[in-house]
């Protein structure tokens, strides 16, 4: 495989973050993927958040699985670690890297063919065990590499660009993110990028595991009249539960809003969410109610965005383990293998 890789020189008066960061810092390679591709409107999204963020690239980790979305990783973030699993598989992957290393921040990257079907049940168990993530699914629906079969997040009655018509039930990785416990679930457009990238960073400061669906039109094979992943559907149909403001905590905090049209939702670090109430008596703090609404909404025909549920005060995998500060992987042998003594003193506790 052939990366073609971006020019080195830029223009010495490009905005800098706090850390001296450039937004090109933040980029990859150039993009092999069809022109007009949503998920490139994704990858701009990361490295904007990042960039904003101050983000130092060295402290993420991105993984992938196979498929179109498992691709977009080579064009963003080129300075941070990365590994590109086999189809389906990531999440495990994750997972035993943020084990093995906690003090990293972990992105996880994946289509709807890679997380809905060969790896529905390692999505599953990822979220429930609340592996301190951003799980990201480029969602639009098809096959993409293998020339635009339906995939399991295919609405029923939706048409193939070959007049095809979907007759499965689709599966609704949202609905499953808010039943298995995700502490961070929302889901986005990627032609929406003022909402993309405030959930994106709100995402990546969250505790947890935080799960965005973003429907990502293909242009290829899914992008016509029939389908309900299309630019043109999406952006009828889409309903907005909330927009949101992202700051971080050394931010000063201000609002310029009506009285009761905002609500602030402070996560564990101090970073704020300030959500503008669009749909009325939304409370994205409530799950149940979350999918009643989703529920009712899907109903309608509306594809619903924003943030649609948050637990700013949610645990992680490590919490749950008890596991020690220091990362593992810098552990020595003297804390990694105790000895005999502890060994028995572990099984006379079992006994």
């Amino acid at each position: 495989m052939t990366y073609l890789a971006k020019p080195k020189l830029h223009h010495p008066r490009l905005p800098a973050n706090k850390l001296g960061y450039t937004r090109r810092d933040y980029e990859g390679t150039v993009s092999t993927l069809c022109a007009g591709c949503g998920h490139d409107s994704i990858s701009a999204a990361i490295v904007q958040a990042c960039f904003e963020l101050d983000l130092p690239p060295h402290r993420i980790a991105k993984l992938s699985g196979i498929g179109c979305s498992s691709k977009t990783p080579t064009y963003f973030l080129g300075n941070s670690h990365g590994f590109n699993s086999v189809h389906g598989r990531m999440p495990s992957v994750l997972t035993g890297a943020n084990l093995a290393n906690r003090e990293l921040i972990y992105m996880g990257v994946s289509g709807d063919g890679d997380s809905a079907s060969i790896g529905l049940g390692q999505f599953a168990h990822a979220i429930r065990r609340a592996v301190n993530m951003v799980y990201v699914v480029m969602n639009n629906g098809v096959y993409g590499l293998t020339k635009g079969q339906f995939s399991a997040t295919a609405d029923k009655g939706s048409k193939s660009k070959r007049g095809a018509v979907n007759t499965d039930a689709a599966i609704d990785l949202v609905g499953m993110a808010l039943q298995l416990g995700a502490s961070f679930v929302a889901r986005s457009f990627s032609g929406d990028k003022a909402q993309l990238v405030p959930l994106l960073k709100a995402a990546i400061l969250h505790r947890g595991a935080a799960f965005i669906d973003v429907i990502s039109p293909c242009v290829a094979f899914n992008n016509h009249e029939g389908s309900t992943k299309s630019f043109d559907y999406v952006r009828s149909h889409n309903e907005a539960v909330n927009r949101l403001d992202f700051m971080v905590e050394r931010t000063p905090i201000t609002a310029d809003y009506a009285p009761g049209t905002v609500r602030e939702v402070v996560q564990h670090d101090g970073s704020t969410l300030m959500l503008r109430k669009l749909a009325e008596d939304y409370d994205p703090s409530d799950r149940i109610k979350a999918m009643t609404y989703l529920a009712e909404r899907q109903a309608a025909g509306e594809v619903v965005t924003g943030l649609l549920y948050v637990d700013p005060q949610a645990g992680d995998l490590h919490e749950s383990l008890n596991t020690v500060e220091q990362p593992l992987n810098a552990l020595g042998d003297a804390e990694l293998v105790p000895g005999a003594a502890a060994l028995e003193s572990i099984n006379a506790s079992l006994r």
